[in-house]
């Protein structure tokens, strides 16, 4: 039997699942067992869950189904546990180092005791300096282990179940354990400690929370703050049933009505119903009043009284005045011009236009990427609503004819961004844009994160610095209500760089639909319209962006490279769309196409028989063709450590590497390119970021998003298996 069982609920943390699961097998102390709690089998957290079990034999993964919630979750892992005492750790949070040896030594030291309350650190998600909370409660405890009547503070409803080990046979021997729905804590704490009777404390820290960036989710608006007064019956039901002591009931009902005048004091978390709450709370406060107590001092015991005497129309005006005393105001961003900014104002108040999409791509760079193939669908099973693409001034003239549009800064724009039901951006709308209530924002993103994004480019100074303000770029993130992922990697990734309230859709990306329902025939119109000659192998090198230069460069001379590889080849060069040209149609005697400013990067893909990148995102959409692969690294150590990375590509890349010229030559010379080697590589460069491209991408994005269908209602993922990917040229000459 091992010292101790660790359940790690994982329900929407799978980005920080494995620094919590590392957190844990980093420890001194190894006799344990690690029971990471899944949704699924086959969700996200539940990949992180198995691939750690692969590796070591004591991490033992189980599933609970969302619907049980975090309760449901840490009771199936209290149920398989097998330890002799018991750790909750949630699975963004992480355990220092050396907290399973001072858990070991101070069990050692007072026996087996029922529950061992410990210290824990609240970190700030971005900036500012930890906090220990718990410290001063567990300060006044006695040292050794001692009966619950002799430190009446520790009611256990003042800290997170993850702030104390319990001994499991204490558990089932009580039947204790999580109450289900929200606010678990408080009746899981409450009741453990209303039967303990033997308790210590470990005056050091064990578990490393990490904040969210929004903060507790309990603390969100909604309906869920009333279930916060079921778990307060819950333990002063139970505690008068079991006839507990003033001395200690004192101390319990204080805390416990804390967190009830917290809530009641922000209206915010109760959209409505906070009359019930009150009125309910109020019942619940006269029937567990202790004998002879006696509300605080100051505001706080004015509201205890107006909570005894159900004064709810009293308390609501003490809450106004003191939020009057202490509001400060907020200007919102504002666009620029007072004449626009009036306008925007106006249009705002105006009803919402429920059929109304506006899509961007690229920062107005015109019909492209993600939204025009969400677009496109839409038109086909969405019908009635209408769409209008934001474009920059110099997009007009490429813009499709029989696609609406307006003009990014213009009347038109801002009349748009203020009604539209539906917005939809591969990037980002402007800071002056306001989310409506109602409204529902669909970030695409525009490919699959080999370098850091977000939040998490913060470490890289080069990059922040470009990024601009950190503060700005999150507050658009929180405009987001879904963001659309094409594999596992980019989920958890995108989790993490872009820590917010949206729900993620794994449903593939719409640009990448193509890439399996186009035919032979689309794939020579393209090369006709690209004027790849007929007989030659195409290569298409797509270069990407590098923060620390300026202007394009691609690291090749490819006049020379043309040269080394023979006249079977042609070259498409398409640079980073931050350039718009790349050296030009003529260059190289006519064997490079400058394909930079075609409008669709995925028909440049159809067209060419292997890609050729350094490490553009372009590789993990080209892959769904199932093509060659070529990545020429010739600054790989630079662009990691200034970019900064998710994952080593050299580790796993999609197909034969490259240094230098020469070694990139002699992969075409010697046939490399397209070898068994080659081909391995990349079918498991596909099992890992192909996963949800399957041709219908955005078929179901438009029916969850646009037409509100349920999730269960839309259609599942073909296996990469029973995909066929569009031909190469290449293929279709040895044909």
């Amino acid at each position: 039997m091992p010292r101790f069982s660790i359940v790690v609920p994982s329900h929407g943390v799978a980005g920080r699942l494995s620094q919590a699961l590392d957190s844990v097998l980093a420890q001194s102390f190894g006799d344990f067992e690690l029971i990471p709690v899944c949704d699924a089998p086959d969700v996200p957290a539940a990949d992180v869950a198995a691939e750690y079990a692969g590796r070591d034999s004591r991490v033992a993964p189980v599933h609970s189904p969302p619907s049980a919630g975090l309760a449901g979750a840490r009771n199936t892992g209290l149920r398989a546990a097998v330890g002799g005492h018991v750790l909750f750790l949630d699975g963004d949070d992480v355990l220092v180092p050396g907290a399973l040896a001072a858990l070991d030594a101070r069990l050692d030291a007072v026996g087996d005791v029922d529950v061992l309350y410990t210290e824990h650190e609240r970190t700030p998600w971005w900036a500012g300096a930890p906090t220990n909370p718990a410290a001063a409660l567990l300060a006044g405890a006695p040292d050794g282990a001692f009966s619950p009547d002799r430190a009446p503070r520790l009611t256990g409803v003042a800290l997170p179940a993850w702030s104390a080990v319990y001994r499991r046979a204490f558990l089932v021997e009580q039947d204790i354990t999580f109450p289900g729905n929200h606010f678990t804590d408080v009746g899981f704490g409450g009741l453990a400690a209303l039967r303990a009777e033997r308790v210590a404390v470990l005056r050091a820290v064990v578990v490393r929370h990490l904040l969210r960036r929004q903060g507790n989710r309990l603390n969100l608006p909604g309906g869920h703050h009333t279930e916060l007064l079921d778990q307060i019956e819950l333990v002063l039901t139970r505690a008068a049933r079991e006839g507990v002591p003033a001395a200690r009931l004192e101390p319990l009902f204080e805390q416990l009505f804390a967190a009830v005048l917290k809530t009641a004091a922000h209206p915010r978390r109760l959209p409505s119903g906070r009359r019930a709450f009150f009125r309910r709370a109020s019942a619940l406060y006269r029937r567990h009043r202790p004998a002879g107590h006696r509300p605080p001092g100051g505001s706080l015991g004015v509201q205890h009284r107006l909570l005894a005497s159900g004064s709810y129309a009293a308390f609501r005006a003490l809450r106004a005045a003191n939020r009057r005393t202490a509001r400060a105001s907020a200007l919102l961003p504002r666009p620029r011009g007072l004449r626009t900014r009036l306008r925007y104002a106006a249009a705002l108040r105006l009803p919402l236009d429920e059929n109304l999409v506006v899509y961007c791509a690229y920062w107005g760079r015109g019909y492209a990427c993600n939204p025009a193939a969400i677009h496109a669908k839409a038109r086909e099973l969405a019908p009635h609503l209408r769409a209008v693409f934001l474009v920059e001034p110099d997009a007009v003239g490429s813009m499709p004819k029989d696609v609406e549009y307006a003009v990014i800064g213009s009347r038109a724009y801002w009349e748009v961004l203020a009604r539209a039901k539906y917005l939809v951006n591969n990037a980002n709308f402007a800071d002056a844009v306001v989310k409506r209530p109602g409204s529902v924002h669909l970030q695409t993103q525009h490919g699959t994160p080999l370098k850091k994004m977000g939040a998490d480019q913060a470490e890289h100074p080069v990059v922040a610095a470009a990024t601009g303000s950190m503060a700005k770029l999150l507050a658009r993130v929180d405009r987001w209500d879904y963001n659309l992922t094409s594999n596992r990697h980019s989920t958890q990734m995108w989790e993490r760089a872009f820590p917010s309230a949206h729900e993620t859709l794994e449903y593939g990306y719409p640009r990448n639909d193509v890439y399996c329902t186009a035919s032979a025939a689309d794939v020579a119109r393209v090369r006709r319209e690209l004027g790849v000659p007929d007989g030659r192998k195409a290569l298409l090198y797509a270069p990407t962006h590098r923060d620390h230069a300026t202007g394009f460069e691609t690291g090749l001379d490819l006049a020379e490279f043309c040269e080394a590889i023979g006249d079977e080849y042609v070259l498409l060069l398409r640079a980073h769309y931050f350039y718009d040209r790349g050296p030009g149609r003529g260059a190289g005697g006519g064997r490079i196409i400058d394909v930079t400013g075609h409008r669709s990067s995925e028909d440049v893909c159809l067209a060419a028989d292997a890609l050729i990148t350094d490490y553009s995102s372009i590789m993990f959409d080209y892959a769904n063709l199932d093509r060659p692969i070529v990545v020429y690294a010739d600054d790989w150590d630079v662009y990691r450590e200034t970019r900064g990375v998710y994952f080593d590509l050299m580790e796993c890349p999609p197909g034969r590497v490259a240094r230098t010229p020469g070694e990139l030559a002699a992969v075409f010379r010697d046939g490399g390119w397209a070898d068994r080697s080659a081909a391995a590589l990349r079918a498991a460069f596909r099992e890992r970021f192909c996963q949800f491209d399957d041709g219908r991408a955005a078929e179901r994005v438009v029916r969850r998003v646009l037409l509100g269908e349920p999730p269960e209602s839309i259609p599942p993922v073909t296996p990469l298996a029973e995909r066929v990917p569009a031909p190469a040229a290449a293929t279709l000459l040895r044909s």
